[in-house]
């Protein structure tokens, strides 16, 4: 009997590695691998083109009016799309690192997102990674996973990937993930929970490729 293709949650803290390690264990399970953080930071993007205040709500709430969000899946990853415009390496600036929680607490912008991820999530065989995805985006996710890691690993992982882009010190990084971890968690708008469900992650002592492999394997267990 063949194996049936399931929406996976995967929800985590910020730089916890959940975009990286989803996007390659749904290349090797050839799963559609949806970034909803990437959603976010387009928005944000967006926000910040228009020169609008990140807590300016009826500012932001006129603006996703006029959003065209697309996300077209490459052989590496994916390309991210705002009104037609490339803006991949765009939203992984410090600026919209910064304000992208602002923007992620505006309940208009959830409402805006959530709708197009579950959308895309119906026909299973997808793999989405967010803060509240098993909590809120797909409650009824046959498989959900916490991907986490401690601040000090995460604000490591998240200076390499940074420090050839852009001059920040690693200090500034981890006061960054911190000042995310509490934002995050205490918004009112779908905070960052690890849902009672979860299998829970944590890949302090694993390796990049061992994080992979434990996914992986959760994936195929879970599939019926």
């Amino acid at each position: 009997m063949s194996k049936q293709r399931i929406a996976v949650a995967v929800d985590g803290p910020a730089g916890a590695g959940k975009s990286s390690i989803s996007k390659v264990v749904a290349k090797k399970l050839g799963y559609l691998y949806i970034d909803t953080g990437a959603m976010y930071r387009a928005v944000t993007w967006a926000v910040l083109q228009k020169g609008i205040t990140p807590t300016d709500e009826a500012a932001v709430t006129a603006l996703l009016s006029t959003l065209t969000l697309r996300l077209e899946p490459t052989d590496e990853a994916f390309t991210v799309f705002v009104n037609g415009d490339d803006v991949t390496e765009a939203i992984r600036s410090q600026a919209v690192n910064q304000a992208v929680s602002q923007i992620a607490s505006i309940k208009a912008v959830r409402q805006f997102l959530v709708a197009q991820q579950r959308a895309m999530a119906t026909s299973g065989g997808v793999i989405l990674d967010g803060r509240d995805i098993g909590s809120v985006v797909l409650p009824k996710a046959e498989l959900k996973i916490y991907l986490t890691a401690s601040v000090d690993a995460r604000a490591k992982r998240r200076w390499l990937e940074t420090k050839d882009k852009e001059t920040i010190s690693l200090e500034d990084i981890k006061a960054s993930v911190m000042a995310r971890d509490e934002m995050d968690t205490n918004r009112k708008e779908s905070p960052l929970v690890c849902v009672p469900e979860a299998i829970v992650v944590n890949s302090d002592n694993l390796t990049f490729d061992e994080t992979v492999e434990r996914m992986i394997q959760l994936i195929t267990d879970a599939e019926k």
